[in-house]
């Protein structure tokens, strides 16, 4: 199912009351001495995942989004946030009021999440920052959860007997430095507050669990309001505004001087675009391209099987035109990031009809909204005997469209590609193919074959991840590969770049500059790489943090740090478009 519609009505309501403890700044609509603020009826809900708004209700759906592990394994829970709608910000204590419905009764059970700091997701990883997650559980038990920014798993997690069904009332306060969780005006127990909201802010989620049997679709909100207490004052903010003003002292303006068409770009992630406005500010204003970092992913747009939710998506592709960046979008085909569900079955036509059916519901869901596709990411095996006795070096065992398809899943994809979205130019990404050796080999001999089927490819990205000295290539093999595509009239790009360094390293910074300067001047060059992405761009969100330890410790790798300062990498790029 697509979420977003159908019918349903108004069901009987459940009350929960949250009071935190924060202390901030800002600007927006104030509340004090014990004055309402309606979060429902005056905010915009509509653009948050698993949301369907209706008559000023909320009706909150299962989406069952999971980050799965590079090799499949795991399950991590990914519940949206209203990145595009209200949060608030306090000079002190403050309640917040929900009213939900069809909660309890065997049910799925039902949440309110408010995040004192947004979550971090990285490739395939999510960095749970602290917040507190209160609900009623099938049994009709009433949870409350506290993560404090230190572990994926809640720190505090306590159960209170209620059986709550039908209409319940929750209270959740938090004096000093501890909540206080009541229900029906009846006091359950309390839980230490390790600070959740000290930084002052709150951010909402709303979530619905599906249930093991996954019968459970959801549950309703019909009110959401937000009140000052003790004489602090509170505010409601609104969502930013994603236009960003423009500089001419920036990557993007010395790309436009180019004298073809010719973009920089950088991954995405929604989470801090929404949430960081130093972070939104440099997006905007350095870049003519973005790549959405995960939130094109199967496992984030199609969590369930029959059931897609563009939010996450189309809040890029807006900042994008916004901002008057074209959007390479990311990824169709790939062989991770898949929803468990995509691996439940190994029947061939299953396999073949859930990825065409995949490619066309989301291409043709974008289609005039971005200029160019990964339509098949990463089909390069990492097994050595892959490349040997007759072998053409593509991965087998771990995709499951090549076990169902062979190699013909790649001629499909592109093909159902550019039936959904005809105007679009499409590209095949792969790492490990800016040296010379049989990785490249194979690749451009899967290229020539795609060529003469007649596949309409028009591009190959090289990733150009550089996680080790190793890794570092010679601008010059790059233009060789780049001149080697030409020849079969494809297009090539640097895709994914990023140059990791070690505090170690010596002048490890000025390599990094040399390394992306280098890579882009071969773009800039030759006629037929049109654009050049760097795989985030500020180590603040940057997906090489060492995930090992918690909170992950920030690596070296892109052109901007993690405070947001420009790093020589960045003043290398500018140089390089000046000399091209």
């Amino acid at each position: 199912m697509d979420l977003g519609g159908g019918t349903w009505q108004r069901l009987t309501a459940v009350v929960l009351v949250v009071a935190v403890a924060a202390g901030c700044t800002g600007q927006g609509e104030v509340s004090g001495g014990g004055n309402d603020v309606d979060l429902l009826r005056n905010d915009d809900w509509t653009q948050m995942p698993g949301i369907t708004a209706r008559n000023d209700i909320l009706r909150v759906s299962a989406l069952d989004r999971r980050i799965v592990e590079q090799d499949s394994s795991g399950g991590q829970p990914n519940p949206p946030l209203n990145l595009a709608g209200p949060h608030l910000e306090s000079d002190g204590d403050f309640t917040v009021t929900a009213r939900m419905s069809d909660v309890g009764d065997d049910a799925g059970s039902s949440w309110l999440r408010l995040y004192g700091r947004a979550p971090v997701i990285y490739d395939e990883w999510r960095q749970e920052r602290p917040s507190l997650r209160v609900g009623v559980t099938a049994d009709g038990q009433v949870t409350i959860q506290i993560w404090d920014g230190e572990d994926d798993d809640p720190a505090t997690s306590q159960d209170f007997d209620c059986d709550c069904s039908g209409t319940v009332t929750l209270t959740v306060s938090s004096i000093g430095d501890t909540f206080h969780v009541t229900a029906d005006g009846r006091r359950l127990g309390t839980a230490r507050d390790p600070g959740v909201f000290a930084e002052g802010t709150v951010w909402f989620g709303l979530e619905a669990d599906a249930g093991e049997d996954k019968r459970h679709e959801g549950w309703r909100l019909t009110q959401l309001t937000a009140r000052a207490e003790s004489g602090d004052a509170l505010r409601v903010i609104k969502a930013p505004q994603l236009r960003q003003k423009q500089s001419g002292d920036s990557l993007r303006a010395r790309a436009a001087d180019v004298g073809r068409p010719f973009d920089v770009g950088a991954a995405l992630a929604e989470n801090p675009l929404l949430t960081d406005s130093r972070y939104r500010a440099l997006a905007g204003s350095q870049f003519s391209m973005l790549t959405p970092e995960n939130a094109f992913k199967p496992q984030f747009l199609h969590p369930r099987r029959g059931v897609y939710d563009f939010r996450d998506a189309d809040l890029l592709v807006r900042f994008a035109r916004a901002n008057d960046m074209k959007v390479h979008a990311h990824t169709l085909v790939w062989h991770e990031a898949l929803p468990n569900w995509m691996r439940e079955t190994d029947d061939p036509a299953e396999v073949r009809r859930t990825m065409l059916g995949h490619i066309a519901r989301v291409a043709g869901h974008f289609k005039g909204k971005v200029a160019e596709w990964d339509v098949v990411n990463e089909p390069m095996s990492d097994d050595e005997k892959s490349y040997t006795d007759g072998d053409l070096g593509l991965r087998s065992e771990q995709s499951p469209w090549f076990e169902a398809m062979g190699e013909e899943y790649i001629d499909e994809a592109f093909r159902a590609a550019h039936r959904a979205d005809p105007k679009a130019r499409l590209f095949l990404n792969e790492y490990g193919v800016e040296e010379e050796g049989e990785r490249w080999d194979a690749l451009y001999a899967l290229v020539e074959r795609l060529r003469e089927r007649g596949v309409p490819i028009d591009g190959v990205g090289f990733q150009n991840h550089e996680y080790a000295p190793g890794d570092r290539i010679d601008p010059e093999t790059f233009r060789s590969h780049v001149r080697d595509l030409a020849e079969l009239g494809v297009q090539a790009r640097v895709s994914e770049m990023d140059v990791p360094i070690s505090e170690v390293e010596e002048d490890g910074r000025q390599t990094q500059a040399e390394e992306m300067a280098g890579k882009l001047r071969v773009c800039l060059e030759e006629p037929n790489c049109t654009s050049f992405t760097t795989w985030g761009f500020t180590d603040r969100y940057g997906s090489t943090a060492d995930t090992d330890i918690y909170p992950p410790r920030t690596a070296d790798s892109l052109p901007w740090d993690a405070a947001l300062r420009p790093k020589p990498a960045y003043e290398r790029l500018l140089d390089a478009f000046d000399e091209a």
